[in-house]
């Protein structure tokens, strides 16, 4: 019987390229976004590859959003087996003292109060059908402190804890629950960030040992590995993929 996840940001970046590497495994896919033209996008690249997938247009800062598409996709397919908990935003760039207050919520909506809903309602339907696999994007500003990113840092160090404590409680049930850390990464946010803040960008690849931006590539190959029967045994872990940009630190 096929697998099925729910993939948050699932219209582009480390989100489009986890559906397409899940879906050359055959896994189906819920595609979940805000942006109806990559959503559809990776929902015919995931039936190119042969599984069903479906889009879900959402606003993930909205629990009773985040509710419906989970039981949009347990209508549609039956079940949740994976979850990538990947949606997210990086913010302006601002010093913490020079950024807005909305922008501050807004930060703190999709990427905090947005995983913390979907791991509630998901994990429940997991737990309902004896357990299933979740990976949480933190990042690299989630294990060490970084400057113009002070709220980002901030959620992503709560995904850290949400990660970690989800398993003290639920692992015994057959729940499984991982986080990436990535640093810099070639996706749309991270190009958009830096054509905004481009002075980062050169200080960052500086920074990283191996001298490069990561691509969405390799993050989707290690979050396949996390969500799958592969990774049985890994739990509860915050697994670092940013060229030792943090191993310096």
């Amino acid at each position: 019987m096929s697998k099925t996840a729910i993939i948050t940001g699932g219209g582009s970046g480390l989100g489009q390229a986890t559906a397409v590497r899940l879906a050359k495994e055959g896994v189906n896919i819920a595609v979940v976004d805000v942006s109806e033209k990559g959503g559809n996008e990776t929902v015919e690249m995931v039936k190119e590859l042969g599984p069903d997938a479906i889009f879900i247009k959402v606003d993930v800062s909205k629990a009773e959003e985040v509710k419906k598409y989970v039981d949009q996709t347990v209508e549609h397919f039956g079940s949740i087996d994976y979850f990538f908990n990947n949606a997210g935003i990086s913010g302006s760039g601002k010093y913490f003292l020079d950024t807005d207050i909305s922008e501050i919520e807004q930060i703190v909506g999709i990427n905090l109060m947005g995983a913390l809903y979907g791991v509630r309602y998901v994990a429940e339907v997991m737990l309902k059908n004896g357990g299933g696999s979740i990976v949480n994007t933190a990042s690299s500003a989630g294990v060490i402190g970084q400057d113009s990113v002070v709220t980002y840092s901030a959620t992503k160090h709560g995904i850290v804890g949400l990660t970690k404590s989800m398993v003290a409680e639920y692992a015994k049930d057959g729940l499984r629950v991982n986080a990436i850390a990535p640093g810099p990464t070639e996706t749309p946010m991270v190009k958009a960030f830096y054509e905004a803040n481009p002075e980062m960008k050169a200080n960052a690849t500086g920074g990283i040992p191996q001298r490069r931006l990561g691509t969405a590539d390799e993050v989707a190959e290690l979050v396949t590995f996390l969500l799958t029967s592969k990774a049985e045994y890994i739990n509860g872990e915050v697994i670092r993929i940013d060229g030792g940009f943090t191993n310096t630190k």
